[in-house]
């Protein structure tokens, strides 16, 4: 049986002279791993062989459960070109590409994801400077957490529900308690991080991100990063170009 729906490439492993085995990202078919034979010809089905960010409307064949399915065509878009002449929105998008790859299970449908990440690619591209396009990257992955089911509570302590508010004189997030800590119950998390003021409260009010200082933004993503290596069990290898 053949599907069709439009899909991004999360990854490419040569399987030969002419063959790829490919990670695609489908807007309603979720993840798949699929062989594309001869995509490395130059005539093929697949309009030139597939990178890491190809998207486009792809053509597959259902796969026995355990094996790769069979992709037949992938008519390729190049809409996101743009994203190899800077290389912080590159490695943006290779780490959002990480993240989906790693926290999604195939075949699990993700259609807003799908969409916040086609959007997400779309705007770190033409970000103006790496701190706008840091900014998307934050959101974007606050999006993904949401997605999946794990967004950190962020507008109160985690554990004691306590609202946030800027008089807390200290501030901590733990992957453990999954979002912020008050000072009244920091002391229970060992694996607690204490954050600014301004990062909670970028965090707490996420309209406040668009006036973030760069400084305010590399502390939310750092704090991103130990929530995803936390969650990983494992650092994520885009993360030390950010840290």
């Amino acid at each position: 049986m053949l599907e069709k729906d439009q899909a991004i490439c999360l990854r490419t492993v040569d399987y030969s002279d002419t063959s790829q085995i490919v990670t695609l990202f489908g807007r309603n078919s979720g993840k798949i791993s699929a062989i594309a034979k001869g995509s490395k010809r130059a005539k093929s089905a697949f309009e030139g062989p597939i990178e890491v960010f190809s998207f486009g409307q792809i053509v597959f064949s259902t796969p026995a459960s355990g094996k790769l399915a069979t992709l037949t065509e992938f008519g390729q878009r190049p809409i996101f070109r743009q994203l190899r002449n800077r290389l912080f929105a590159l490695n943006c998008g290779f780490f959002a590409v990480e993240l989906i790859d790693n926290l999604t299970h195939e075949h699990d449908r993700h259609p807003a994801l799908f969409d916040a990440m086609v959007q997400f690619l779309e705007d770190v591209q033409s970000s103006v400077d790496d701190a706008q396009g840091l900014c998307f990257l934050v959101l974007f992955q606050l999006s993904l957490l949401e997605e999946i089911g794990t967004r950190p509570v962020l507008g109160r302590c985690a554990n004691c529900k306590a609202a946030y508010n800027e008089n807390w004189q200290r501030v901590y997030f733990s992957s453990a308690a999954n979002g912020l800590l008050c000072p009244d119950c920091e002391t229970s998390f060992e694996d607690k991080m204490r954050i600014g003021k301004d990062c909670a409260a970028c965090f707490s009010d996420i309209r406040q991100i668009g006036t973030a200082s760069r400084q305010t933004l590399n502390e939310m993503e750092r704090v991103l990063v130990e929530d995803f290596s936390a969650m990983m069990h494992r650092r994520p290898k885009m993360a030390k170009y950010f840290l």
